[in-house]
C-alpha cells in the first residue's frame, strides 16, 4: 500500500516539476553522451527547417542527436517517432548548421538517443543508436 501510495507521488511530482519530459530527456541524454566522451557544441539550434536537439562532436565528427524521450513505450518505441519525414527535417537543418559554421568538409552522422521515463521510476532507460540514419538528399 505504501509502496503505491509512493508511486502516486513520485508520478504528481514529475508532472508538476518545472521542466517537462522532453526537457529532462534531453538533459540526460547530454550527461550520458558526456560520460561517452561526446563534446556537446549546442543545445536547441534552430533553423528554418527545424529544430536539432543536441549537435555534439564525437572525435572528429560533427554528430546531430535527436532525442526522443517517452513515459513507457505503449504508443511505440521513442526511436520509432524518428521517421521519413524527421529525418528529412533533421537533414535539412543538419546542413544549414554545417554551413553556417563553416563545417562542410567534416564528417558528420545523426544518431538518435531514446528515453524511456516512467513516472514511477527515478532513472530512465537510455537507448543510444549511433549512425541512425543517413542524410535526406545525399
Amino acid at each position: 500500500m505504501i509502496r503505491k501510495w509512493w508511486a502516486a507521488v513520485v508520478a504528481w511530482l514529475r508532472r508538476r516539476s518545472l521542466k517537462p519530459l522532453g526537457a529532462r530527456g534531453e538533459e540526460v541524454a547530454a550527461r550520458y553522451l558526456k560520460r561517452l566522451g561526446y563534446r556537446i557544441v549546442a543545445r536547441g539550434s534552430r533553423s528554418g527547417s527545424g529544430e536539432i536537439d543536441l549537435v555534439a562532436v564525437d572525435g572528429r565528427t560533427v554528430v546531430f542527436i535527436e532525442v526522443k524521450t517517452r513515459e513507457s513505450a505503449e504508443t511505440g518505441h521513442p526511436a520509432e517517432a524518428v521517421d521519413a519525414v524527421k529525418q528529412r527535417r533533421l537533414s535539412q537543418a543538419a546542413m544549414a548548421f554545417l554551413q553556417h559554421h563553416g563545417l562542410m568538409e567534416c564528417p558528420a552522422r545523426f544518431d538518435v538517443v531514446a528515453v524511456t521515463w516512467p513516472s514511477d521510476q527515478r532513472q530512465p532507460r537510455i537507448e543510444h543508436f549511433r549512425n541512425a540514419f543517413d542524410a535526406f538528399g545525399q
